[in-house]
């Protein structure tokens, strides 16, 4: 794996309090439909797996990618709320829907599912929904975490999963997996993310 020097003079800095990048929240969904639209989020770079892959996420930003959502992404948004009561309870990460931007960088934007500042730190939490058994973390899911972590300043995400049948969640409690933070990881997204904006800016 090659090795790429993390991008000191962003990091490195104290970044103002994550509270005070706010954007939008998802509560009023025009405006945060419309922020979202002229930046780069985690759903986004989510997807953004190669140079070529840019191309493709920059074409649907520009026209519109026609998905209105599934029956997977239904019953994600119906179970959510379940799991965040969960993640609260036993991690203590509070259930979010905000819009935030990075520190410096107003078009940099992320919305976790859970946000807590504790012992000088923030911590995140990523909620998913999967008909599937992972054997390891999905790669798509690993760089919108990752993408999250720069934006907010964040060490570590916990990521937590719900499997289901048919769409019905499975007995038991979700599963979950700490996610450190990798700079290096974060600086090659950040560069994508960077060739995206300036193509749906011209």
């Amino acid at each position: 794996m090659t090795f790429v020097q993390p991008m000191l003079s962003l990091w490195d800095e104290p970044a103002p309090d994550h509270r005070s990048r706010v954007v939008a929240n998802s509560e009023d969904r025009v405006a945060w439909l419309r922020a979202r639209s002229r930046g780069v989020t985690a759903t986004d770079v989510a997807r953004l797996s190669s140079v070529k892959a840019v191309q493709s996420v920059a074409y649907e930003k520009l026209n519109g990618s026609g998905f209105g959502g599934n029956a997977y992404t239904d019953h994600g948004r119906a179970r959510e709320p379940e799991i965040a009561r969960w993640v609260l309870a036993n991690h203590g990460i509070a259930p979010s829907s905000t819009l935030f931007h990075a520190h410096g960088q107003p078009l940099h934007l992320a919305t976790p599912d859970g946000v807590v500042a504790r012992g000088g730190a923030v911590e995140l939490a990523e909620i998913k929904t999967t008909s599937s058994v992972w054997r390891t973390i999905p790669r798509s899911y690993l760089r919108q975490i990752w993408w999250q972590q720069y934006v907010l300043g964040a060490d570590r995400t916990l990521l937590v999963w719900e499997q289901h049948q048919d769409f019905v969640p499975v007995p038991g409690d979700p599963l979950c997996r700490w996610i450190d933070r990798d700079d290096n990881e974060i600086h090659i997204l950040v560069g994508l993310a960077n060739r995206l904006l300036d193509i749906i800016r011209h």
